[in-house]
Order: structure tokens, then C-alpha cells, then sequence
């Protein structure tokens, strides 16, 4: 028994030499860069189309368009950064990044886009590095031919993960800053845990407290990351080999050391996990168990993981919105095709695991990685997202580069040596330049608002979402027969809507049609009695019919809603002063212009309400006012012209009748008014 037990110490030493080997192997000077460098440049290649993108309508506005509070890195910024669960996230790092760009482009999008692609080209060349250490780690690969194929291999994996059509929404969508921020300092935590398994014992530990503290950052820029613990635990069993393998190699002295390494990791993730369901709480985001079950949750599960699987195969169709449906049934042929998929391949990768236990790792790091976002916790309207692939699909990718080696082996021992090199090559390089391609064509589709949303409506007509989105275009754009087509589109998919009966409401009422109106905004209260816009907006209809009485009241059902509304007391005003209310009509409009919204029509009707008062100066005031705001207002000019001349500046006042004149013979004083 002695000479047996020798043979497996000294097996074992030669794993543990071999791992460390492998795993310090460096080329040194100039080639060690050759191919990040050829990578990134690549990437930066396929990704080109970004740079002319603008902001879209898809959450980019709140986040940065309408969001003033991370523009700096001031103390006032920081600590907001800091501090906010803004649109739902907790991200810091990633609000600093968005500092920088503003210091930098002010709100140029270009200059978001360039940060956004700059740090996916780097990951690209991170990703390179773990590819480069873990496939020597769990392939036999001949000592000769290492550098030129498994470099070129490592290569292959990381452009098959950074230019697959699947990366473009987390990089060309500006609000997904977070994921290749976070995704950034993930993967040097890889590198930094590779590096310390095959350290000596006090050089470990300084590796390990540098992977910590990357993790760290990782989890400030996005939480996207928590299930690492789990991801490195795998990497302990295969392919770093120090867990597994027999009761000692669980449990023993070393594989104590192993597991009590990850306890920083768990706490980390852990804490940071309770921030972001804090986070989306606080955004009312998640939707709670009674309104959306726990079986609808797995078959949503198990679908998203076949989904991405299915997408990183055959990256067509890819779409802003895979929208859940309004009623999910677990037994719908989707969800229990999928389930029979994941059951299938979970079940044979088990049983294959001492043939091939990499894909059983893969296999664990992929559903451990997207066990955040499958819907345990649901939030948001979505079944999946592209996005959600950034970091899961990296197994699927390394395999790619392990497939490549694997076919190289297979020709070499073969004997079919003779344009070996040329025929692999050849296969990798048109499978890379296909994916360039689509993520080239995907790019654009990010360019703009309408552009996003014609797109979504095309490759996922089933959405109520993307058909509300695009019908909001529409109707800013004052398109209103486009606008109620998908309005009502929108409304035959999801017939809940509150919003897009309001919307509808509105697009009808701007055409006219004031009684069909009035029967889609009375469909909105049916389904939401607290919605105050369609109040406001029956009100509007009502008042234009004469119904004053009417209007009044629903007026005021929308201000005991949102005492807030500074458009309703602006309304409700104007009723009033039909009436001949005008003490409460300029109390309303006092308490619109009070609530801070300077806008030339307040000013305006509150000097018309002040004049018929007979308060000429204040009246004067707020005609001045009105024409800052907007000078190519003509009612402003002809009251204020008439205030004057009551005042008996009849000279100004004719400067003010004559200039409401040329801008009624010019056709500039319709439209809406500039706020």
C-alpha cells in the first residue's frame, strides 16, 4: 500500500506543478500584447456603428438626460452616487464613470458610447487572459505548438464573446454602462484567483486580498456578479483541481484553506445582493409573488436559461424587449420545451462529468451566473434580455476556443497536416466575421429612438410594449394616425393598459374625435380609478365641449390625486376663469407657477386672470414674463398691448400690437409653446 500511496503524493505534486506552471505562463515583450492588442482593435471594429448612436427613449433619459445629479465629480455628485438606488441600482462606480464622460462630452452622446465601447475592448483583452489561463489548465496541449495554438485559441474565444450580436445591447445601449463596467473588474478578479491558486502561501493571500477588493468594485458598478462564490468554487474542482476527488479533497486541511478563501467573496456577494433587491424594491420594480407565481417563476427560469443558449447559437431576432406574457402559462409548448431541454443537458453533462467535466463546469457557471436575473426575483417587464448574457455566455465562448484545439488535435493525429492550419483558420475567421457582421447591423439599431422601436416591432410584434413605445414617437411627432395604430395594437396584446388607453385618449382627442375620447380615458379610469392624468385629460375634453361643470370636477379628482400637477391647476384655471371664477383661477395659477413650472402660458393666463381684475401692474408683470419665456408669442403681445394702453402707455402698447401682428402674418405664434 505504501508504494500506491507514494504514487498518488507524487501524482499529486506533479498536478499541483503543472497547474502552477501553466497558470504563471506568460509570454514576455511585445507578443504577450500581440493579441489583446489585435483583439481589441477588432472588437472596436465591429462596435464602430455605436459611436454614431444617440440616446434613446429607453431609459437613457432618466438616467442621463433628464438626471442632473451625476453630472461632476463634486462633492455633492459624489455622495448622491454614493447614496442613490436611482431607476432601481445600486451602481457608484458606474455613476463616476458617467461623471468623467459629462467633465469630458458634457452631454455629447458620442463620448458616452466611446467610454462604453473602450471598456468592452477592454474586457475582450481581459477575457483573452482567462481564456488563455484556464484552457491551459484544462487541456493536454503538446509543449511545442502552445504558444502559436493555444494563443490562437484563447484569441478565438474572446472574439467569439465580444463581437457575438449578444454584446451589443449592454455596449451601445449608454444606461448598460453598468454591465461592462462591472463585467470589467469580474474578469480581473478571475485573473487576480488564478494567479493566487498557484502562488506560494504568502504571495496567495496577497492576490487573493487583490481579487477581493476587484470584486469589490465589481459589485459597485453592478451587482450583476453575486454568484462568483460559485463560479470560483467550480474552478477549485475543475480546472484548478484543489477540491474533488476523494473525502480528503473536500474536506481535508488544504480544501479547508480552499473553502474558507471564499468567505470574503460570500459576504461581499451577499451584502450587496440585499442592496439590490433593496434597490428594486424601493423602485417598486419586483413583482411579488401573489400577482405572478411561484410556477410561472420556474417555467420563466427555465426558458431564459434555454433562451440564451439558443440565442448564442442563432443571434437573430434579437430584440430591446422579450416582454412576459400578460397571463404566462407554465405548460405553453416554450416553457416546457425548454424545461425538457435544460433537464436533458443538466442529466447528461452529469453523467459525462469524469469524461468531460469541463462542460459540467461550463454548464454550472452558466446557470450560476444567470440565477440572478431568471426571475426568482422578477423585475421589470421582461422574460429575458440580451444584456443578461454579458457575463453567463463566457463559458459558451472559452468553449468555442477549446472546440477550435479540439479539432486541431483531431486533424494533426490524423495525419492531415498539410493546410491544416489554413482550413481551421479559415473556419474561425468566417464564424468571427458572421457575428461581426450581425453586430455591426444590431449597432444600428441603437441609433435612435424610432429606429429601436420599428425594430422591436418587427421581430417581436407580440409586444404591447415595444408598440406603446413606438406610438409615443409617433404621437410626439404629432403622426397620430401611426401613433393610434399601435396605441391600439398595443392595447389588442396587453387590454390593461392604463397609460395607452390615456395615450389613445389623447391622440383621438388631438384629432378630434372628442367622444371616442372620452370613452378611452373613462377605459383607463375602469382599470386604474387613481390615474390622474386621464382625469386631467377628461377634464381638457370636457371643458373644449362646453361641459365646464364637468371638467371642474374631474379637475379636481386629478389634484386630490396629485396635489402636485402643475398642468392641472393650469387647466382647472382656465375653467375657472370661463366660469368667472377669477380669485380661485389665480390661486391655481399662482400655485402652478409655484410648483415650478415657469412656463409662458401660466404666465400668460394668469395676467389675462389679473387684468380682468383690474390688476393692470401685476397683469404687466406676467405678459413680460410670458414674452422672456417665449418672445414669439403673439396673445401675449396683443394683452400686454392692452394693459398698457389701460395704463395710458399707448405708445408701447402700439410697439406690443404691432409686433403681435408681424408674428401673426409670419405663422409663428401657433404650435406648442416653448417651455
Amino acid at each position: 500500500m505504501k508504494p500506491i500511496r507514494r504514487e498518488r503524493k507524487v501524482a499529486r505534486k506533479q498536478e499541483r506543478d503543472r497547474v502552477v506552471a501553466v497558470t504563471r505562463q506568460t509570454a514576455t515583450g511585445p507578443a504577450r500584447w500581440l493579441w489583446p492588442g489585435l483583439i481589441a482593435l477588432l472588437t472596436l471594429a465591429a462596435f464602430l456603428p455605436a459611436l454614431t448612436n444617440g440616446f434613446v427613449d429607453w431609459d437613457d433619459e432618466a438616467t442621463l438626460v433628464d438626471n442632473p445629479n451625476y453630472r461632476g465629480l463634486g462633492r455633492a455628485e459624489l455622495r448622491w452616487m454614493f447614496t442613490t438606488f436611482h431607476m432601481g441600482h445600486y451602481q457608484p462606480m458606474s455613476w463616476v464613470t458617467f461623471g468623467v464622460d459629462y467633465l469630458l462630452w458634457g452631454m455629447d452622446p458620442f463620448g458616452y458610447h466611446l467610454t462604453s465601447l473602450l471598456l468592452h475592448a477592454a474586457n475582450a483583452a481581459l477575457f483573452y487572459f482567462v481564456s488563455l489561463r484556464l484552457l491551459s489548465l484544462a487541456l493536454s496541449i503538446p509543449a511545442e505548438p502552445r504558444d502559436i495554438v493555444l494563443r490562437a485559441c484563447a484569441g478565438f474565444a474572446a472574439l467569439v464573446f465580444a463581437v457575438h450580436p449578444l454584446r451589443v445591447e449592454s455596449v451601445a445601449w449608454a444606461t448598460q454602462r453598468r454591465d461592462v463596467l462591472s463585467s470589467l473588474f469580474f474578469l480581473w478578479t478571475l485573473l487576480c484567483y488564478l494567479r493566487a491558486a498557484a502562488e506560494s502561501a504568502a504571495a496567495r493571500w496577497r492576490w487573493m486580498a487583490a481579487a477581493v477588493f476587484v470584486y469589490s468594485l465589481s459589485l459597485l458598478s453592478k451587482a450583476g456578479g453575486i454568484t462568483l462564490p460559485v463560479v470560483l468554487l467550480v474552478f477549485d474542482v475543475y480546472p484548478l483541481r484543489r477540491l474533488g476527488g476523494g473525502s480528503g479533497r473536500w474536506l481535508g486541511p488544504t480544501a479547508r484553506r480552499v473553502w474558507w478563501e471564499k468567505v470574503p467573496f460570500m459576504l461581499l456577494a451577499m451584502l450587496f445582493g440585499i442592496v439590490a433587491l433593496l434597490a428594486q424594491q424601493e423602485a417598486g420594480a419586483l413583482k411579488p409573488v401573489a400577482r405572478y407565481g411561484v410556477a410561472s417563476r420556474i417555467a420563466q427560469a427555465l426558458f431564459g436559461v434555454a433562451f440564451y443558449l439558443w440565442k448564442t447559437v442563432i443571434p437573430l431576432g434579437l430584440s430591446p424587449l422579450y416582454e412576459l406574457p400578460v397571463r404566462l402559462d407554465p405548460w405553453d409548448w416554450p416553457f416546457v420545451l425548454s424545461g425538457l431541454v435544460v433537464v436533458a443537458a443538466s442529466a447528461g453533462l452529469l453523467l459525462a462529468r469524469r469524461r468531460w467535466p469541463a462542460g459540467l463546469a461550463i454548464w454550472i457557471c452558466y446557470v450560476a451566473l444567470l440565477a440572478p436575473v431568471l426571475g426568482t426575483a422578477q423585475s421589470g417587464p421582461q422574460i429575458a434580455a440580451d444584456r443578461y448574457s454579458y457575463l453567463s455566455c463566457l463559458g459558451w465562448a472559452m468553449l468555442a476556443g477549446a472546440g477550435l484545439i479540439y479539432c486541431w488535435r483531431l486533424l494533426v493525429s490524423s495525419y492531415i497536416r498539410s493546410g491544416t492550419f489554413v482550413l481551421i483558420a479559415g473556419v474561425a475567421s468566417a464564424v468571427v466575421a458572421v457575428l461581426a457582421v450581425l453586430t455591426w447591423r444590431q449597432a444600428q439599431v441603437w441609433h435612435d429612438s424610432e429606429r429601436l422601436w420599428r425594430h422591436a416591432v418587427a421581430v417581436t410584434p407580440e409586444s404591447s410594449t415595444v408598440h406603446y413605445n413606438l406610438a409615443l414617437i409617433l404621437h410626439k411627432r404629432t403622426e397620430l394616425v401611426g401613433a393610434i395604430e399601435h396605441y391600439q395594437r398595443s392595447l389588442r396584446i396587453n387590454p390593461v393598459s392604463a397609460d395607452a388607453y390615456n395615450n389613445l385618449g389623447e391622440a383621438l382627442a388631438q384629432q378630434g374625435e372628442l367622444g371616442e375620447a372620452i370613452k378611452h380615458y373613462r377605459q383607463a379610469l375602469q382599470i386604474n380609478a387613481s390615474y390622474a392624468p386621464a382625469y386631467n385629460n377628461l377634464g381638457s375634453v370636457l371643458a373644449q365641449r362646453g361641459e365646464l361643470e364637468e371638467a371642474i370636477k374631474h379637475y379636481r379628482y386629478a389634484l386630490r390625486i396629485n396635489p402636485g400637477a402643475a398642468d392641472v391647476h393650469h387647466n382647472l384655471g382656465s375653467v375657472l376663469v370661463q366660469r368667472g371664477d377669477l380669485d380661485e383661477a389665480v390661486e391655481h395659477y399662482r400655485q402652478a407657477l409655484g410648483l415650478g413650472l415657469a412656463d409662458s402660458e401660466i404666465h400668460f393666463s394668469l395676467g389675462d386672470a389679473l387684468a380682468r381684475k383690474g390688476k393692470l401692474d401685476e397683469a404687466v408683470k406676467h405678459f413680460r414674463q410670458a414674452l422672456r419665456i417665449r418672445p414669439e408669442f403673439a396673445e401675449a403681445h396683443e394683452s400686454l398691448g392692452r394693459a398698457l394702453a389701460r395704463q395710458g402707455k399707448r405708445d408701447e402698447a402700439a410697439q406690443h400690437y404691432q409686433e403681435a401682428l408681424r408674428i401673426m402674418r409670419s405663422g409663428s405664434a401657433g404650435g406648442v409653446p416653448t417651455k
